[in-house]
């Protein structure tokens, strides 16, 4: 099932994309309206925390508006609403991965000779087609990074490698938006990485049944319709199961939590001259299964 949140009359909803149209299930206006089941969760974070049975609930609810003599009152075309991100506001800090694929590695001056995690503030979280600010003011030298980003079920900690999946409600699409200057600068990520609107995410959150296996995905990232990143998610060099296993050995693990997985090669510092984005450009992150994030840079 592929989720979204969106925003109308400043509020937030969220719901599955009306199979074979450009429209949500307003599902809470359906629970609202017909009171089909005894409760339903009121956030898509709440929602998370009930794994499969969350989406057997929106199903019923689906199923009882197609019943309806007019079922098109509960859906909402894309062209009316505001797109948020799948997860509008992370429990904590969104966490990343650095380093995760060899190619990328050796383009920023070799591979890591240890588990790389770093953190970009909540505040960061941005939306499928929002436009984003290139911060002049801050930084010249904004890259972009196209990852997959595991959205997290369950609480957890100490999770072993073979169990680690029962911690997944699904995957997004992010793009770790990073200042280059300012993170070597502060010789640390946080900053660097927590720019306002720096962690664009979405369109959909796609519920992992119906992506099997996470490390046999495409990643390509195109920047004005050329293709800057083209990499395949068994290239990573800790797989979605041992990054969860790793992270819950020190971090409690909680629903609606959304971990970045990493970047394959072709980042503008990898260039040389770099390609760092600038004001009027459009990066695309397609994910195979999941869809594409677009934002333009201004």
């Amino acid at each position: 099932m592929k989720l979204l949140s969106y925003r109308v009359n400043d509020k937030i909803y969220f719901g599955p994309k009306v199979k074979k149209e450009e429209a949500v299930w307003d599902v809470l206006s359906i629970q609202e309206e017909l009171q089909v089941l005894p409760n339903f969760p009121a956030t898509i974070v709440q929602g998370v925390s009930f794994g499969m049975d969350f989406i057997e609930q929106i199903r019923v609810l689906v199923e009882t508006a197609l019943k309806e003599e007019d079922p098109n009152r509960f859906k909402r075309s894309f062209t009316e609403i505001e797109w948020l991100s799948p997860i509008p506001r992370t429990p904590k800090n969104v966490m990343a991965i650095g380093k995760n694929y060899a190619d990328h590695a050796k383009e920023m001056g070799g591979v890591a000779e240890n588990f790389v995690v770093f953190t970009k503030a909540p505040t960061s979280i941005a939306a499928d087609e929002q436009t984003l600010p290139v911060h002049a003011e801050l930084t010249s030298s904004l890259d972009y990074e196209g990852e997959l980003a595991i959205i997290i079920g369950k609480e957890g900690k100490n999770i072993p490698t073979k169990l680690a999946y029962d911690y997944v409600f699904g995957y997004t699409i992010a793009n770790d938006i990073t200042a280059r200057d300012l993170q070597k600068k502060h010789q640390q990520f946080f900053l660097g990485k927590s720019l306002d609107c720096s962690c664009p995410m979405g369109p959909y959150v796609v519920t992992k049944d119906e992506i099997p296996n996470p490390q046999d995905l495409t990643i390509v990232t195109k920047v004005n319709d050329e293709i800057r990143q083209n990499g395949v998610t068994s290239d990573m060099i800790y797989s979605v199961e041992n990054i969860i296993c790793e992270i819950s050995k020190v971090v409690t693990l909680e629903p609606g939590d959304v971990i970045l997985t990493g970047t394959p090669a072709g980042v503008g510092k990898g260039f040389n001259p770099p390609k760092f984005l600038k004001s009027g450009d459009i990066v695309k992150v397609s994910i195979e299964g999941i869809g594409t994030l677009v934002n333009k840079f201004e």
